[in-house]
């Protein structure tokens, strides 16, 4: 499941691709290292805007009633629309050139790049919240929806995000639970690149 990701390509590109308008965000450099906790570029039903990687579950509890306390970075598939932790968050589509994963033992792991072997931009599938922040700063904020992996990343991890067709954004986006359900599954087998991450600093993020 994603626990960083990247997206290069210019955000006014982006917007072409997801066919929106870039002018409500700012462009930014080519980030090669996005890490929970930082600002994303995320495409809600308004438009694009940055959102919070992350969900601070400030008020929501579990089924047990009892308060939710980890900051919440992927939600499961299977229990995104049943939990009671998730109970009235909004949907929005993470863009993304690709993620990383790494495998091995600790301080001996080898980081992997994945990304679509088209080259296109990847549509992550979110959740979404608001939290205000001590302060009253309201931070609007996101988290990954992940599913079983598809075969290409299979001996990477166990999870990976669930990856949106194009024609099934407006549908994530807008569609009752019932009509977006199904569209949390694999990505189709063969699709996806995996490769070796050598280049990357992972202290920029």
């Amino acid at each position: 499941m994603p626990g960083r990701v990247f997206l290069t390509t210019p955000v006014q590109q982006v917007a072409r691709v997801l066919g929106v308008s870039a002018d409500a965000v700012a462009e930014e450099p080519p980030r090669r290292n996005i890490a929970p906790g930082q600002a994303v570029l995320a495409l809600t039903a308004t438009g694009l805007r940055r959102m919070r990687w992350g969900m601070i579950p400030v008020g929501r509890v579990n089924a047990r009633g009892r308060p939710v306390m980890e900051t919440i970075i992927n939600a499961r598939s299977e229990t995104v629309f049943g939990k009671t932790a998730f109970a009235d968050v909004g949907r929005a589509v993470l863009p993304v050139d690709g993620w990383y994963e790494w495998t091995g033992e600790k301080r001996r792991k080898t980081a992997w790049r994945i990304t679509a072997k088209s080259g296109d931009l990847l549509r992550f599938a979110a959740i979404t919240d608001r939290w205000t922040a001590p302060g009253g700063q309201v931070v609007e904020q996101l988290a990954t929806v992940t599913c079983a992996p598809s075969a290409d990343v299979r001996d990477i991890h166990h999870r990976m995000a669930v990856i949106l067709h194009p024609s099934d954004v407006a549908l994530w986006l807008e569609g009752s639970e019932a009509e977006a359900a199904p569209l949390m599954v694999p990505w189709p087998d063969g699709r996806l690149g995996v490769e070796k991450a050598e280049d990357v600093d992972w202290t920029a993020a």
